[in-house]
């Protein structure tokens, strides 16, 4: 009888060692979402062929050099597929895993990281940023002086006016302190493109060595746009890097840390992140602008996060199919091969309308139909907001050309990346989807 247990644990232990040397020689994208035939999740792929009708039609009006589309349903990717070129210069086509800048397309993985934190119990949504950063604890609001001259008014996000000299403004003690809630649905009037901001000076001022830990105090000093709560106004920058900041306190690691130990890694998201590696710089797709004979390079080539300073409100780079990871998770309901991220009522909570009909009519949002969730769009009413996605669809788009959205009644994911932005060409995607969802 010994000798039988003997046996079987040492067969045991060959089936583990087998196993493990396996399993250690798959790279990190073997756990990712697998692909499907469009049929096999309720997709038509005659219909689905429209997504490259539509953008190549933009690319034949120059409107963009490129971009690549990603669907996928019921936790499997039913359509990927490159369109143009990644280099007009160099007449490259464009790869499946071109790296693009996300820009504000970062802001939903921020938000998540915050409601990791909110589900651990290391903060509420209801909670003063002063708990975490003392220097929030006195904000004051700018307000117009009676009777005194204009000046300029700093764009949504921006850090200084624009079109004259600051305006004469008076600072008022703000009605309450802002809140984690306010950041993640730009209702706190911090620099999103009023008075407050117009007047920021040096006080927003960034440096090329500043990091979360020594920036986001000087933020404490830079007066509100309008009372906490009031109002939606974009928040582009300060809002969200005041949250990554609020994430590395609570966790007691740095933004990118935490992220790549607690997201990127663990989805399988290996070209995801705030720097450009070796493996990925070849394939970073440029930013390009409309010029006056067409596309040209856009001189600034950045659109990144410095070495130090790791901005969730816009930093980070990534391809289609590695943010497709993190989507589909969220609509899987916080689950993904195995590991649970968040909860699914967790995630609820962020796609539900915390802004009622306060964000409107803004950043190319429809009057009607839309609200604004914990760092997302969500769309209530896709009849009244004219879009072309279900009910309760969730996402947000990014200032070069990104845009995702999340449609937990379809049980879809669909992701457009490119990096010239071309508001015409994310909605005839959207559309061209639409019509291929055939059950």
């Amino acid at each position: 009888m010994m000798q039988r247990r003997r046996g079987w644990s040492l067969l045991a232990c060959l089936v583990c060692v087998v196993l493990v040397c396996t399993f250690s020689w798959l790279p990190l994208h073997a756990w990712a979402v697998s692909m499907a035939k469009p049929e096999e999740v309720g997709l038509s792929s005659e219909r689905l062929a429209r997504i490259h009708e539509a953008v190549q039609r933009h690319i034949d009006a120059g409107a963009v050099s490129g971009a690549v589309t990603l669907v996928a349903r019921h936790g499997r990717i039913a359509h990927l597929e490159a369109h143009g070129l990644i280099d007009i210069e160099a007449k490259r086509p464009m790869p499946t895993d071109g790296v693009f800048r996300l820009a504000s397309m970062s802001k939903p993985v921020a938000a998540v990281a915050v409601m990791m934190m909110l589900e651990e119990g290391k903060l509420r949504l209801t909670d003063p940023v002063s708990r975490f950063i003392p220097e929030f604890k006195s904000t004051r609001v700018a307000v117009a002086r009676p009777g005194a001259r204009g000046g300029g008014v700093a764009p949504p996000g921006g850090r200084g006016g624009r079109g004259g000299p600051p305006p004469e403004v008076d600072l008022v003690s703000a009605t309450r302190e802002i809140t984690i809630r306010d950041l993640l649905t730009h209702t706190s009037g911090l620099m999103s493109g009023g008075l407050g901001n117009a007047v920021a000076g040096e006080a927003a001022a960034r440096g090329p060595s500043d990091t979360l830990a020594t920036y986001i105090p000087k933020l404490g000093a830079v007066p509100l746009d309008f009372q906490p709560g009031t109002l939606w106004r974009y928040s582009g920058l300060a809002g969200f890097d005041v949250l990554s900041r609020v994430v590395e306190v609570t966790s007691g690691m740095t933004f990118d840390r935490f992220l790549r130990e607690r997201l990127f890694d663990p989805l399988g998201m290996k070209d995801t992140g705030f720097a450009l590696t070796a493996a990925i710089q070849p394939r970073l797709v440029p930013l390009y602008r409309r010029g006056q004979n067409g596309l040209e390079r856009s001189p600034d080539q950045s659109g990144l996060s410095s070495p130090t300073y790791f901005s969730g409100a816009g930093g980070l780079v990534t391809t289609a199919e590695d943010y497709a990871q993190f989507a589909t998770m969220l609509v899987m309901g916080g689950e993904l091969n195995g590991k649970r991220y968040l909860s699914p009522r967790t995630i609820e909570l962020m796609a539900s309308n915390h802004t009622g009909d306060l964000a409107g009519g803004q950043m190319g949002m429809s009057p009607r139909g839309i609200g604004f969730g914990l760092g997302v769009q969500v769309v209530d009413d896709p009849v009244a907001a004219d879009r072309r996605v279900s009910k309760g669809a969730w996402g947000w788009a990014g200032a070069y050309g990104t845009n995702v959205h999340i449609e937990p009644a379809a049980g879809m994911v669909t992701i457009i990346l490119m990096q010239t932005s071309t508001p015409g060409l994310q909605r005839d995607f959207e559309n061209a989807v639409a019509q291929a969802v055939v059950k």
